[in-house]
């Protein structure tokens, strides 16, 4: 990141040698002789986009250690620089053109022209050779040709093969470069999405997101999406997925003055049926994504279409037909992304993502004078730089018969997302319920009492939320990230469940005090609240100092290992109801259908109610499982069940 002296975040800086790389900085358009000194600080740190090391095969090396060799000060040629996107595009259009088509070999004759004029010893040549390239781009394209939507963007996984600190960084460095080039090229449109990335940026860099609120406002600078993350949508509850457009759309109002209407999700890991309902109900009605290009089985056959959902809602779905929301902005992308279009006899245009994404920067300067070359010129598709709204908006009024396609969009890669770092997915439901329990009982308490002087922690409870939806990003809860996140993911995890507990048991206590007129515990019972709406019998795990306290009882009792409470059957408590037990209304005594375990003569272990008996060996296979209602053995003789 390049600082002015100030102290102000100016631009990032990419090094590698790969097409990522942009390590210039501007520091004046038209230098004079008499330029005044100027002082910068450059943060650099020392790792790849990627991390340190081949994180296929192994974990990131800690030990590497790199070395700043050079810095130059360098006067380009722009004539110079214009010949070579010049002559990029022009020969990319020979390649990538048919060729037996007349503008491949226009593209040839152009180029070969150029290549005939140029001498690099005489800079008057630049000019000439120009005159040839700017007869091949005044040749106009068809209006009837496809028209292209392209978008500039720089997807940052919120974690991944870094840890959420560092995606802090990167949303810095690649939003001010992006900034700078919206000075320079007025009909640059750039999008972001994600509010928590725009969250940490108003929290770390306040006056770059004050520059971003800026450019919103022109229209430059686009914050889409809807979010909070782009967000797992397989594992994550309803109510989880509902939350996440709430507090995204909650604060692109509070910052950006407008809610979202595109519902932007290029990368996840499959997409729920659910959705379309919850995107119209969040006040969104278009959707974007580009990942089930990558499915290894089965080609997804539709690139424009309605995504309709389990109650019928439908929302205006487009897949880049590039297939990557990191295009180059070269002509054999606009081409080949026609070629892919499945709908394009329905409607002829589509959208086009472009720039370096995951700390790359974004869109390069060199992007951007190519696209200006390819905006409109004959072989090629029209291109227009706009917000992603205007060509959703533009399919509405002109596309004829799209198809519809109902129910979940199943990726067919990246597998295994419900199974790996299983205790991330066991925090996170955790996370699920005891924030609905405690959300509940809260409101309760607010209303239950005139006299109650609970206060519902609004404040407390969003934050908990925007925990649990931070690590709901689509490379955290799946279990595709690097060790470092899981750290950090458990110590959230610790802090909500923490949090949340106190307060289910602070809101708990004042709805039985202010709703029952009791407490939780007291010496003639307890009070158990079911807060599901349905009726409910289930096993209560009561503190053995408190049961010896209420129930006098001896009759034998089941104890749990973990912590001692004593487990109490408790049934048919109404849904969203209190129901006061005590040592008269409460089963604690044998139970109508009692289970017994016995060990056996035979070194096996017997396990028997009313209805089966089960036999267990030394190792724990099921050698036995007898049904008494039918008379019926279902384990085959030396064989076992499991």
């Amino acid at each position: 990141m390049v600082w002015s002296a100030e102290g102000e975040p100016i631009m990032g800086l990419t090094g590698g040698n790969g097409g990522e790389r942009h390590v210039d900085y501007a520091l004046t358009a038209c230098a004079t002789a008499n330029e005044p000194e100027r002082m910068f600080y450059v943060e650099i740190a020392c790792n790849g986009l990627f991390g340190n090391g081949d994180y296929h095969e192994h974990p990131q090396d800690r030990d590497i250690y790199y070395r700043l060799n050079s810095a130059e000060l360098a006067a380009p040629n722009p004539d110079a620089w214009a010949l070579y996107h010049d002559m990029e595009v022009i020969v990319d259009m020979a390649k990538e053109l048919p060729q037996d088509s007349p503008r491949s070999w226009q593209a040839l004759t152009a180029a070969n022209d150029i290549v005939n004029i140029f001498e690099h010893a005489d800079p008057t040549s630049i000019n000439k050779a120009r005159s040839v390239s700017d007869a091949f781009f005044a040749v106009t394209s068809n209006p009837a040709s496809h028209q292209v939507y392209a978008i500039g963007n720089c997807h940052i996984d919120t974690a991944w093969l870094w840890p959420f600190a560092e995606t802090r960084r990167k949303t810095a460095r690649s939003w001010s470069t992006q900034l700078n080039l919206m000075d320079s090229f007025e009909e640059y449109r750039f999008t972001a999405s994600q509010a928590q990335q725009f969250e940490w940026l108003k929290e770390d860099y306040p006056s770059l997101f004050k520059r971003i609120q800026g450019k919103a406002k022109t229209g430059q600078f686009v914050p889409i999406g809807g979010t909070w993350v782009e967000m797992d949508c397989n594992i994550p509850s309803g109510e989880s997925l509902a939350r996440q457009f709430l507090l995204g759309q909650r604060f692109y109002k509070q910052h950006f003055g407008q809610t979202c209407d595109v519902f932007w999700l290029p990368d996840t890991f499959g997409y729920s049926s659910q959705l379309p309902q919850i995107v119209r109900l969040a006040g969104a009605k278009y959707f974007f994504t580009q990942k089930l290009s990558w499915n290894n089985i089965n080609k997804f056959p539709n690139t424009t279409f309605w995504w309709t959902g389990l109650d019928g809602s439908s929302v205006l779905t487009h897949m880049a037909p590039s297939e990557t929301y990191s295009a180059q902005c070269r002509p054999g992308e606009l081409i080949n992304g026609v070629k892919k279009h499945k709908d394009v006899a329905y409607s002829n245009e589509s959208l086009y993502l472009f720039g370096n994404g995951d700390g790359g920067g974004g869109p390069l300067r060199s992007m951007l004078k190519r696209l200006r070359r390819m905006a409109n010129v004959d072989g090629l598709p029209r291109v227009k730089q706009s917000h992603p709204r205007e060509f959703y908006e533009h399919v509405e009024k002109t596309a004829r018969e799209l198809v519809a396609w109902k129910g979940e969009l199943y990726f067919e890669l990246h597998r295994g997302t419900y199974t790996s770092q299983s205790n991330n997915k066991l925090w996170n439901r955790q996370s699920e319920f005891l924030l609905r329990d405690a959300e509940l009982l809260c409101t309760v308490a607010s209303f239950g009492s005139k006299d109650s002087e609970f206060e519902y922690p609004a404040e407390e409870l969003t934050r908990l939320w925007k925990l649990v939806c931070l690590n709901q990003f689509h490379d955290v809860v799946p279990g595709s990230a690097i060790n470092m996140v899981y750290r950090d993911s458990d110590k959230m995890y610790k802090d909500i469940i923490s949090s949340a507990n106190r307060i289910r048991k602070e809101a708990l206590a004042n709805v039985c005090r202010s709703v029952a007129g009791t407490d939780l515990t007291s010496s003639q019972g307890l009070t158990v609240v079911n807060t599901t709406g349905w009726m409910r019998s289930d096993i209560v795990a009561i503190p053995a100092f408190t049961y010896a306290n209420i129930f006098s009882d001896t009759s034998p009792v089941q104890i749990r290992a973990s912590d001692s409470a004593v487990l109490v059957p408790v049934t048919n408590v109404a849904g969203f109801g209190l129901h006061s037990v005590s040592a008269e209304t409460c089963l604690v005594h044998a139970p109508k259908h009692p289970v017994h375990v016995l060990k056996t003569d035979k070194d096996t272990y017997l396990l028997e109610n009313r209805f089966v008996s089960v036999t267990f060996n030394a190792s724990g296979h099921i050698v036995s499982f007898y049904d008494k209602t039918e008379g019926r053995e279902l384990v085959p003789k030396d064989a076992a069940a499991n």
